[in-house]
């Protein structure tokens, strides 16, 4: 798809001899078959129905939502279905109409995972892309070209759904506080999921265990401890957003906080 880009450093390790990714391989949280063991319905339960709806009242013309770190798009599907009503309909993965109240675009840095997205039964008002979203070379011309197409500069909600400890892992602090800034500049909403400290610490033991360097910016991070706080201080002391809701935990101890842009925002 257009903004993809090569798999050289994206694609889960490959072990010796092996024919698949070894388990825990997965240096940007890129987990083959991710949604078996933390299931869409965990989080998508936490969510009103009407959700939606009681956001934009009076949405006039489609809304567009991000999703960022999709993963193979089972928790996307699960969320647009959620979000428009659709979960009980079994008809037609996308009812006549759906398509006119939310068009939403996933990107994920692992291209074998967007393939595999794209093969899926899913709504046409989904698109999945391949994107390194901290690659800004590659993120500005795709983003703008997907908002052109609806003669918009920002998203209605966006979606971070155990996303940040990767970007934070892999970038560092600074990298955190740009990659939630960007979001706050795109998007309207924006729905958050935050693994915990303790999940950071799972992620560095996996590599060690494996043999691997550990990740550069583990040992180094000060943006530390209770992430769901940090997450929502940078959000709302330095985004211009506002808390709306915390929708509560996952039963694997996840927070899912909905954030609302506060004014006027600078263009991502």
């Amino acid at each position: 798809p257009p903004g993809a880009l090569s798999s050289g450093k994206m694609a889960a390790p490959m072990g010796r001899g092996s024919r698949g990714p070894e388990p825990g391989a997965a240096p940007y949280g890129n987990f083959p078959n991710y949604s078996r063991f933390h299931p869409p319905e965990g989080r998508v339960s936490l969510l009103p129905h009407g959700l939606l709806r009681s956001l934009f009242p009076a949405a006039t013309r489609p809304l567009l939502g991000l999703d960022v770190g999709c993963n193979s798009g089972e928790l996307s599907v699960a969320l647009y279905q959620h979000l428009l009503g659709l979960q009980d309909s079994n008809s037609s993965p996308e009812p006549p109409g759906a398509g006119k109240e939310l068009n939403l675009l996933c990107c994920d840095i692992d291209p074998e995972l967007i393939r595999r997205a794209q093969q899926s039964t899913h709504p046409a008002s989904i698109s999945f892309a391949s994107l390194d979203i901290m690659d800004s070379g590659a993120r500005e011309p795709f983003l703008s070209s997907y908002l052109e197409r609806f003669g918009r500069s920002s998203f209605d909600i966006g979606f971070c759904m155990s996303v940040t400890m990767w970007i934070h892992l892999n970038h560092g602090d600074r990298g955190l506080l740009e990659f939630l800034a960007l979001l706050a500049s795109l998007c309207t909403f924006l729905l958050v999921e935050p693994q915990p400290w303790k999940c950071y610490r799972a992620a560095a033991r996996r590599l060690r265990r494996l043999g691997r360097d550990d990740f550069e910016h583990f040992r180094s991070l000060r943006i530390n401890g209770d992430m769901a706080e940090s997450v929502t201080r940078i959000l709302t002391q330095e985004c211009a957003m506002e808390l709306v809701c915390s929708f509560g935990s996952t039963s694997w101890d996840r927070s899912l906080l909905l954030f609302k842009s506060t004014g006027a925002r600078p263009q991502g």
